[in-house]
């Protein structure tokens, strides 16, 4: 395996880049900030950023943008997430500044014309009605609003139409130049870019920003109130969501939830719930479990749809599939299988280049440092039976779930 490259810009920005012998490249920058770095008055105004980012520069007009990659094959596109804000690309092998200089055009020089960013808000507007469309996707709004309470990680990371409608041009180009600063800036590759190259291009694109260094004011979390929530609405399914406090980043226990996490109700379609509650007695279409850290808290939550009929029975099985792992200690051979599958994702999604760029970039912004592959495999197989067991108990507590149900009965 070739190593990875790591090196900082004479303004301070750092870099990360791994060698890949393919013809297709990928790169992006990763802003380490989000919609819980929105004060109050400005909900939706990250992800409002991200789609105006697009709608003019000093150099190039809306289509200009639009087209730059997409006439050589090439994709461009942007992501807005509780903690983290993405524009990357993907194209052919030799496109590589063609790249780079279009995202650092959009990052640094987006002139936001106040005609472009009215269409846009009727845009998202759009995409907030879509998701008060879908139930599946309602439920994980409104849970966050109901685990996180008035903390801004609870805001949807769209905003709402009200909210939006107060926000205009000087407050796109202040909350610009609050999250455009070296030590929350990280630009990340994958592909087939030698790393001079690459050096050269982003000190003649990046490294001329002038940004001073400031660090986020990020209020903690200081916890949820465990509770019940049900909530009636006109439709065929119904829909539960069970959430618990976890491990944020740092936490060294993060690991071995993680791969709790995938023995329960990962993408495998041989998890725990998938074959208990689907597989085995035909409750669900859809059940999962995910863990998401973030930087000083974390939630475990488990997704359920199934018919009202049913409801009752399959969280029985969902908390039996719970109190089995804080009761029991996992077999050698379960444990041994278990980090051998999500070994085998991990090397799945290594093959993907622009997986490969996230999690680069990711694990940069987070922990100043990038694991090789090997010493994540080392991490996997050092959990042990009881560290499983000890995690089990400290998450899954009845005392500190909290439940949202959509129901038509």
């Amino acid at each position: 395996m070739e190593p990875f490259h790591v090196f900082t810009l004479s303004n301070g920005m750092r870099v990360v880049h791994y060698p890949m012998a393919r013809e297709v490249a990928h790169c992006g920058l990763l802003i380490g900030a989000g919609s819980r770095d929105e004060k109050k008055e400005e909900h939706g105004l990250a992800h409002f950023l991200e789609h105006c980012l697009f709608k003019g520069t000093t150099h190039r007009k809306t289509f200009h943008i639009l087209s730059r990659l997409d006439a050589v094959g090439g994709e461009l596109n942007a992501f807005t997430a509780k903690e983290e804000t993405w524009i990357h690309a993907s194209f052919l092998r030799g496109h590589l500044e063609r790249a780079v200089e279009l995202i650092a055009d959009i990052a640094f020089h987006s002139t936001f014309p106040a005609k472009e960013i009215e269409k846009e808000k009727a845009v998202i507007a759009d995409e907030i009605n879509s998701y008060l469309d879908s139930p599946s996707d309602m439920i994980f709004e409104e849970f966050d609003e109901m685990y996180f309470r008035s903390h801004a990680l609870g805001r949807s990371i769209l905003g709402t139409e009200e909210s939006l409608k107060k926000l205009n041009r000087k407050d796109l180009l202040h909350f610009r130049d609050r999250i455009l600063t070296p030590d929350q800036l990280i630009f990340a590759c994958a592909g087939p870019v030698h790393v001079n190259a690459l050096k050269t291009l982003l000190e003649k694109h990046f490294g001329v920003q002038k940004m001073e260094s400031h660090g986020l004011s990020r209020r903690r979390f200081t916890g949820p109130k465990p509770g019940r929530k049900v909530i009636q609405k006109d439709i065929h399914q119904v829909h539960y969501l069970l959430g618990f406090p976890a491990y944020d980043y740092p936490d060294e226990k993060r690991p071995a939830l993680s791969l709790l996490n995938n023995i329960l109700g990962g993408p495998g379609l041989n998890n725990r719930l998938s074959l208990n509650i689907r597989e085995k007695h035909g409750f669900a279409y859809h059940i999962d479990s995910s863990y998401a850290p973030f930087t000083d808290t974390g939630i475990f939550s488990i997704y359920l749809g199934t018919d009202a009929a049913h409801l009752e029975r399959s969280e029985r099985l969902i908390w039996k599939e719970l109190d089995h792992f804080r009761n029991k200690t996992i077999s050698d051979r379960a444990l041994k299988e278990a980090k051998l599958q999500l070994c085998g994702q991990i090397a799945l999604s290594q093959d993907n280049g622009s997986s490969m760029m996230f999690n680069l970039g990711k694990s940069l912004l987070l922990f100043d440092r990038v694991d090789t592959v090997e010493e994540v495999y080392a991490k996997i197989n050092s959990i042990s039976a009881e560290d499983i067991l000890h995690v089990s108990n400290e998450i899954f507590d009845r005392d500190k779930a909290t439940e949202l149900i959509y129901t038509n009965s």
